[in-house]
C-alpha cells in the first residue's frame, strides 16, 4: 500500500514496477473522503483530533451531524485500506483519543521520502558534498507531480500543509541550484533560472543565483539588469529594498571580484541568511561552523569586508506585536544601561518556551542602542538541526575582532546571545570582549557566571489580558461582527485557556485571523476542548505542542516520567503532597523532583507552591497516554483521588478553586472506575454548588448505584435535588428529592432523610403551602438534632425559620436564625454565620411597601416575596 500526496492524491497497492502498464488506483472518488485522507496523511502517524477533520470537512459551517457523518467517512476509508491491503490496509486507521490516527511507514508516503532525501541532501551540502547534494535534492523534487493534494479540497489543514511542503519545494530547489552552481554548471541553469524568476518575481534566492550564473557566463550587465528588475519589483510592491545579500552580491559583480567566477566560492543566499536570522543557521562552507552573528551599527572596531556575509545582519527587528512586558522591559533597560556606565554586567532572560524571551531581549536592545556606541552583537547559540550547541571556540570565531582583543573598541559593547546552554559557550566571549555588557537567553540559567541577573519570564499577569486585543485584529483594524477590536471578554478568556502564555496566544490570534467567518468567541468556544486545544494551537509554521515538547525531549528520562504522572493532578497549585501521591514517593522527594522539573522548566515553583502551567500539563496528559502502559495512569490516578479525598477537611467547605480540582478528579475516578473514590469526592464538595459540578453529582450517583451503596444514592439525589430547586426545575426538584428519601430510609440513614424531607419542606413553601412545609420539617428538625449532624440540622433551622416568616412570627424567625448562628459558629463556617447575622439584621428592618422586602433564602439567594404575602 503507497500514499502519495505530491500531486494529486493517489493510493496505490504497492510500488509501480518497471514497464508495469496500468497501475490499479484505490484512491477515493468522493471528495470528502479524500480531505479526510489527505488530513491523516499530512500528519502521518499524528493523532487527527475530531474537531480539526470537522474544521477541514466543513470550514464554514459544520452540520449538527458532523461527528457521526465523519464517523462514516472513517469507516469507508477502512474498507478502501482494507482492499487496498486485505492483510493490514484496515488496522492502519486507528481511532485514538481524541481522533483518529493513521499509521505509515516511511517508505510508502511520498512527502516522507521527499522529507528524508532533502534532509540528507542538506547535509550533503552543508558538508561540502556537492555532487551527492545535488543528486539527492533531484531526487526529491522528482517526487514531486504537482501542487500538493491538487483534486483534494484544501480547508486550514490541507491549506497550511501545502503552504508548508510548498516551501519545502522551494528550499530543495534553491539547495539544488546552489549545489550544482558549486559544481560549475552555470550555463546549464541559465535557462531554468531565467523561468523560475519570472514564476517567483520576488523571491531574491533564484535572482542571486540567476546573477551568479550569468555572470560565471561572462554576461555582466545582465546579472546587473536582474537586480535591478528585482528591487524595482520589491520597491513597487512592498515598498522595501532588497535583502543584504542580494546587495552584496550586486556589489561584488559591480566590482569584478574575481573570486565570484570560481565554483565553489561561498555565495550566501537570501534563504541562509534568513535560516540564519531563525537560528538554523546559513549552509557552511565545509568545516565551518554552524552558527552565526548579526551585528548591528557596527562601531569603528567593527571588523570589515571578508568577515562572511552573516556578520553584515542587522540586529533582528522589534516586533510590530510585542505587548504585555512592560514592567520586564523597563527593569531590563535600566539594567543595560546601569551596566554600560559600569563597565560590565550579564543579565539573563530566561522562562519556560514560549514566552517570548527573544522578543523581550532583541526589544531591549534596540530600546539602548544609543548607551552602546561600540556595537550590539546578537549571536544565536541555537544547535544545528541534529547537532550539537555550538561551543564557546566557536562562537568566538564568529564575533568580529574577538581574536584580536578589540571588540567594539569605539565604546561600551552589547553582547546578546540567545539560546545558551552552558556557562561554556559565554566564558570565552567574556574574555574576548573585557568590559562588555552580555544579555543572554536560555531556557535554563547556565550554572558559574558571576554576578547573573536573571529576569524570569512566565505567563502574562491575568491583569494583561485585557490589553491583548491587538493581537486578535486583522491588519490594525477590527474583525467584522466584533465589537471594536473584538469582544474584550473573548480575547480575555483565549488568553487564559492558552495558558496566558504569549506564544500560544499569538498563535490562536492566527488562526483566528485566517478564518474571517470566526468571532473571538467562536475560538474560544473551540478552545474549550482540552483534547483538541494543542491541535487548534498548530497554525502555519508556529506550533505550540512542538515547542513545549522540545523542552520535555531535552530532559532527563527521570524527570519526563515524573512530568507525564503529574499531568494527572488537576489544573491550579498544587503541593509536595499532591505531587507526592502522584508520583508514589514520599513528600520529600517529590519537593526534590519539583525542584528538578522547575530548573527544566516544566513546573513553576513559587512561595505559594507549584503549579503545572496550563498548555504544559495538557502535553502531560498526552504523553501519559501516549506513553505509558493504561496501568500506570490507572494507579496513578487512584493514588491522586485518595489524596485528594483524604485532604478534604470537611465535606461542604472547599474554596471555588479547590471545588473545580475535586469535580475534575471525581469525572477521572469515574473513568477509571474508581466508584468508592468517585463516590468520596463529590461528597466533599458539599450541598453549594455551581457550575459543572452537577455533572459530578451524576457520575456519583452512578458510581454509588454500580458499587450497590443505598446511602451514597441517596446523599447525590439529594444534592442533585438541590441543584434542580436553585434552577427552578421544581418537578424535577421534586422527584429527586423523594427518590432521595426513599433510599436514605431502606438504608437507615436517618440524617439524610431528614435532610431529603427539608428540601420537600422547602419546595411546599415554595409552592404556597406552609402547613404541608411544617409537616415535612416537624421530622426532619427531630431526625436531625443528634450528635455530628450540625450542618443537616442548620439547613432544617433555616428552613424553619424562613417558614416562620411566611407565616408572619417574625420573633418565632428570629429564634430559629439564632440557632441557625449557633449552629454555623460550631461548624466554623463563616460563610453561614455571616448569612445567619444578615438574616438577623434583616428582621430589624422596617417593611419595603407593599412588594415586601427581599428574603435571603440561603446564602447569596434571594428572593422578592409577592405582594400581600405575610412578612
Amino acid at each position: 500500500m503507497r500514499f502519495a500526496i505530491l500531486g494529486p492524491l493517489e493510493v496505490t497497492a504497492g510500488p509501480r514496477p518497471a514497464g508495469a502498464g496500468t497501475v490499479v488506483s484505490y484512491t477515493p472518488q468522493a471528495a470528502k473522503l479524500r480531505v479526510v485522507l489527505g488530513a491523516l496523511l499530512v500528519r502521518a502517524n499524528e493523532v487527527v483530533s475530531v474537531e480539526t477533520l470537522i474544521d477541514e470537512l466543513w470550514p464554514d459551517a459544520p452540520p449538527r451531524t458532523a461527528t457521526t457523518t465523519l464517523q462514516v467517512y472513517v469507516s469507508h476509508l477502512r474498507k478502501t485500506l482494507q482492499s487496498t491491503d486485505p492483510d493490514h490496509g484496515r488496522e492502519a486507521l486507528v481511532t485514538r483519543r481524541p481522533g483518529y490516527l493513521l499509521r505509515v511507514d516511511a517508505d510508502v508516503l511520498d512527502t516522507m521520502a521527499f522529507e528524508e532525501l532533502t534532509r540528507r541532501g542538506h547535509q550533503a551540502l552543508a558538508t561540502g558534498d556537492f555532487a551527492t547534494a545535488a543528486g539527492l535534492q533531484r531526487r526529491a523534487l522528482a517526487l514531486w507531480r504537482g501542487p500538493v493534494l491538487s483534486d483534494t479540497p484544501h480547508g486550514p489543514l490541507l491549506e497550511g500543509a501545502a503552504v508548508r511542503l510548498g516551501e519545502a519545494r522551494i528550499s530543495a530547489l534553491d539547495e539544488r541550484v546552489r549545489a550544482e552552481l558549486n559544481l560549475g554548471r552555470h550555463r546549464e541553469l541559465v535557462a531554468e533560472l531565467q523561468e523560475l524568476v519570472a514564476e517567483h518575481r520576488m523571491h531574491e534566492e533564484f535572482h542571486t543565483h540567476l546573477m551568479l550564473a550569468l555572470y560565471r557566463c561572462g554576461r555582466q550587465a545582465e546579472a546587473l539588469r536582474v537586480f535591478t528588475l528585482l528591487r524595482q519589483t520589491l520597491v513597487e510592491e512592498l515598498g522595501i529594498e532588497p535583502g543584504p545579500a542580494s546587495r552584496e552580491l550586486q556589489r561584488r559583480i559591480l566590482e569584478g571580484d574575481p573570486e565570484l567566477s570560481r565554483p565553489g566560492t561561498r555565495v550566501e543566499s537570501a534563504t541562509a541568511l534568513r535560516r540564519a536570522a531563525a537560528g538554523a543557521g546559513p549552509s557552511p562552507a565545509p568545516g565551518a561552523p554552524g552558527g552565526h552573528v548579526r551585528d548591528a551599527e557596527r562601531g569603528p572596531g567593527a571588523a570589515g569586508r571578508g568577515d562572511g556575509p552573516a556578520r553584515r545582519l542587522a540586529l533582528p527587528d522589534s516586533d510590530p506585536l510585542f505587548t504585555g512586558r512592560a514592567e520586564e522591559l523597563d527593569a531590563l533597560e535600566r539594567r543595560l544601561r546601569d551596566g554600560a556606565a559600569t563597565g560590565s554586567l550579564i543579565a539573563a532572560v530566561t522562562g519556560m518556551p514560549g514566552t517570548g524571551k527573544t522578543a523581550l531581549a532583541v526589544e531591549a536592545a534596540h530600546r539602548v542602542a544609543d548607551a552602546f556606541p561600540g556595537g550590539r552583537f546578537f549571536l544565536d547559540l541555537r544547535p544545528a538541526p541534529a547537532g550539537p550547541p555550538p561551543s564557546g571556540a566557536q562562537a568566538l570565531e564568529w564575533l568580529p575582532g574577538a581574536t584580536g582583543g578589540r571588540v567594539g573598541s569605539g565604546g561600551p559593547v552589547l553582547l546578546v546571545l540567545d539560546h545558551v546552554t552552558a556557562e561554556t559557550q559565554v566564558r570565552p566571549l567574556l574574555a574576548a570582549a573585557p568590559g562588555a555588557v552580555v544579555l543572554l537567553t536560555a531556557g535554563r540559567l547556565p550554572a558559574g557566571l558571576p554576578g547573573l541577573r536573571p529576569v524570569v519570564l512566565g505567563p502574562w499577569h491575568p491583569d494583561r489580558a485585557s490589553r491583548l486585543a491587538g493581537l486578535f485584529t486583522v491588519r490594525g483594524g477590527p474583525r467584522p461582527g466584533d465589537a471594536p477590536a473584538c469582544d474584550p471578554e473573548a480575547v480575555a478568556e483565549t488568553a487564559e485557556l492558552c495558558g496566558r502564555l504569549p506564544l500560544a496566544v499569538r498563535a490562536a490570534a492566527a488562526r483566528l485571523a485566517a478564518r474571517p467567518h470566526w468571532s473571538a468567541a467562536d475560538l474560544a468556544e473551540r478552545l474549550r476542548d482540552e483534547r483538541g486545544r494543542l491541535d487548534a494551537l498548530r497554525t502555519g509554521d508556529v506550533d505550540v505542542r512542538a515547542r513545549l515538547y522540545e523542552v520535555y525531549a531535552a530532559a532527563p528520562q527521570a524527570e519526563r516520567s515524573a512530568f507525564r504522572l503529574l499531568g494527572v493532578l488537576p489544573p491550579g497549585r498544587f503541593g509536595a503532597r499532591q505531587a507526592a501521591a502522584a508520583l508514589a514517593v514520599t513528600e520529600a522527594r517529590a519537593a526534590r523532583t519539583l525542584e528538578a522539573l522547575a530548573d527544566e522548566r516544566l513546573v513553576e515553583l513559587d512561595r505559594e507552591g507549584c503549579r503545572l502551567p496550563e498548555l504544559l500539563r495538557l502535553l502531560a496528559v498526552e504523553l501519559l497516554e501516549q506513553e505509558d502502559p493504561p496501568e500506570v495512569a490507572r494507579a496513578a490516578a487512584e493514588r491522586v483521588c485518595r489524596a485528594y479525598a483524604d485532604g478534604v477537611a470537611e465535606p461542604g467547605r472547599v474554596a471555588d478553586a479547590e471545588a473545580a480540582g475535586l469535580v475534575r478528579l471525581a469525572r477521572t475516578a469515574h473513568e477509571a472506575g474508581l466508584w468508592e473514590l468517585t463516590v468520596r469526592l463529590a461528597d466533599a464538595l458539599g450541598g453549594w454548588v455551581r457550575d459543572d459540578r452537577e455533572a459530578a453529582y451524576a457520575l456519583a450517583l452512578d458510581a454509588a448505584t454500580r458499587c450497590a451503596d443505598a446511602a451514597a444514592q441517596a446523599r447525590m439525589l439529594r444534592s442533585l435535588g438541590d441543584l434542580a430547586w436553585q434552577h427552578r426545575r421544581l418537578e424535577r426538584a421534586r422527584e429527586l428529592f423523594g427518590r432521595a428519601l426513599e433510599l436514605a430510609r431502606e438504608a437507615g440513614d436517618e440524617e439524610e432523610a431528614g435532610r431529603a424531607l427539608v428540601g420537600l419542606a422547602e419546595l411546599r413553601l415554595d409552592a404556597g403551602a406552609p402547613a404541608q412545609a411544617a409537616a415535612l420539617l416537624e421530622p426532619a428538625l427531630a431526625a436531625l438534632s443528634g450528635p455530628g449532624r450540625a450542618r443537616g440540622r442548620f439547613e432544617a433551622s433555616r428552613a424553619r425559620a424562613l417558614l416562620a416568616l411566611a407565616q408572619g412570627e417574625p420573633e418565632a424567625a428570629r429564634g430559629w436564625f439564632g440557632e441557625c448562628l449557633e449552629l454555623a459558629g460550631a461548624l466554623r463556617d463563616h460563610r453561614l454565620e455571616v448569612y445567619a447575622r444578615r438574616s438577623l439584621r434583616a428582621l430589624c428592618e422596617p417593611p419595603a411597601g407593599r412588594t415586601g422586602r427581599p428574603v435571603e433564602i440561603r446564602p447569596g439567594l434571594w428572593r422578592l416575596r409577592p405582594a400581600g404575602a405575610p412578612v
